[in-house]
């Protein structure tokens, strides 16, 4: 230790007392009269420097990171109490692996508790290796983490049968760091700000649908991601999603070595846009769901009218186009697939053939099908207009909110209610659906 030394005038009037307090603030300063028992003490926190802390995972304690630790083959079981592991920050703390046929975290036989990990990144590079190989002991167990990066990473591994997932400021970096989801999650799996980048190629999914997944709640995911040329982003069918418009992508970057193609097929290999399970919106480089369809008259077919003021299903040939949530199981209905949103627009424009001066009038109609019955909408009325060169019509655009339900239709029917008169669509008169703002 340095000496120091202090210099104390003689004339100082009070010599004893000012060498007493300067004798004390010394002692202070070089802890001679430190006391044990101010130390701080976490009693539930085991500082890990080494493979060999973690021991047998008590899960009373959090584990806390003091630096990069190589695990070596060390694997670390989390018992059915669960595991939290925190560290500084992601440059700072770490587990890092290079062993072949690793993994990282495992499951006893039985199943795990809860995972929380936060702060620090995971490097588990060795062939055929992987993060997680987990498994919930009751089906309701979470797994969240806070603020990690997977760096080139072989695989991040299997989780099965938790009740739920959450990622808060993640990121994956470099390897091939595919995540199977399997199981039945009763819960769902939300992805808050993650960015992904510089991967390596291979014929692989950020995220995959293990054999027996299923997702009663929502995955959500609003990730900035980079794939190369034949990653994909997540593998998932529409049977992997219980629930219609719980598979959410909201405010996502999708690109491909650094090119935006929302027209890329590969992104989401086995679902769209359009499919009822599927609600994405605000995303750059995919596509987005714009729920409802349109029908437009293709082909002209008088719609016979036998009694003044009857309405009838209006005739013609119907196209169907932009469907998404939508069908149409018989000529000129469009038909609701999903349960959510139930409010809709819509919109009746075109061109009704007929004898001039008569009244027409065209209605909205909804088959309700949970009360198996029909229910009426709007309906507007016109006269037929007595136009040159013997074309007698009348002009309609109008809208309608309705609410549909699954199941639900839409039809369209006309009445002649000055003569039993026949009425034609025109061609290009539309029906058009679309989600209420």
């Amino acid at each position: 230790m340095s000496e120091l030394i202090i210099i104390i005038e003689e004339t100082s009037q009070n010599m004893e007392v000012v060498v007493s307090e300067i004798t004390s603030c010394v002692n202070v300063i070089v802890g001679e009269e430190s006391n044990p028992e101010e130390t701080i003490v976490l009693d539930n926190r085991v500082i890990v420097k080494q493979a060999s802390d973690f021991g047998t995972i008590d899960s009373t304690k959090e584990y806390f990171l003091d630096g990069v630790i190589d695990m070596g083959s060390t694997s670390i079981e989390v018992p059915v109490g669960g595991l939290y592991i925190s560290g500084y920050n992601f440059d700072v703390s770490g587990l890092v692996s290079t062993e072949d046929n690793y993994t990282l975290f495992t499951s006893p036989v039985g199943g795990s508790g809860n995972v929380l990990l936060s702060d620090f990144y995971v490097d588990v590079s060795g062939a055929s290796s992987q993060v997680y190989d987990l498994s919930s002991n009751t089906g309701f167990g979470a797994i969240e983490v806070s603020r990690i990066n997977w760096n080139n990473c072989t695989s991040l591994g299997t989780i099965f049968n938790y009740r739920q997932g959450l990622e808060s400021g993640t990121g994956r970096f470099g390897g091939t760091p595919e995540l199977t989801l399997d199981g039945e999650w009763v819960g769902g799996y939300f992805i808050d700000t993650c960015i992904v980048r510089g991967l390596s190629d291979g014929n692989y999914s950020l995220y995959k649908a293990g054999g027996t997944f299923t997702m009663a709640s929502r995955f959500r995911t609003n990730q900035n991601v980079d794939l190369n040329a034949s990653v994909s982003f997540f593998d998932f069918s529409p049977a992997n999603i219980i629930n219609t418009s719980t598979l959410q992508l909201t405010g996502c970057i999708i690109t491909r070595n650094g090119v935006l193609d929302s027209t890329d097929t590969n992104i989401t290999p086995n679902i769209d846009a359009t499919d009822p399970k599927s609600i994405w919106k605000d995303n750059i480089g995919i596509h987005n769901t714009f729920v409802g369809g349109t029908l437009t008259v293709s082909s002209e077919v008088a719609t016979e009218i036998s009694t003044q003021g009857t309405f009838v299903d209006l005739a013609g040939t119907f196209d169907t186009s932009s469907l998404s949530h939508f069908d149409s199981p018989a000529n000129g209905q469009l038909r609701h697939l999903g349960d959510t949103p139930r409010d809709y627009n819509v919109f009746i424009t075109g061109t009704f053939d007929s004898v001039a001066n008569d009244d027409i009038r065209v209605k909205i109609v909804v088959w309700d099908d949970s009360a198996s019955t029909f229910v009426d909408y709007k309906s507007v009325q016109k006269v037929v207009n007595n136009l040159s060169g013997g074309r007698d019509v009348a002009f309609y655009s109008f809208p309608a909110r309705v609410v549909l339900d699954l199941n639900d239709y839409v039809k369209i029917q006309v009445a002649n209610m000055s003569n039993p008169n026949d009425i034609t669509a025109e061609l290009t008169t539309e029906i058009n659906i679309g989600g209420r703002s």
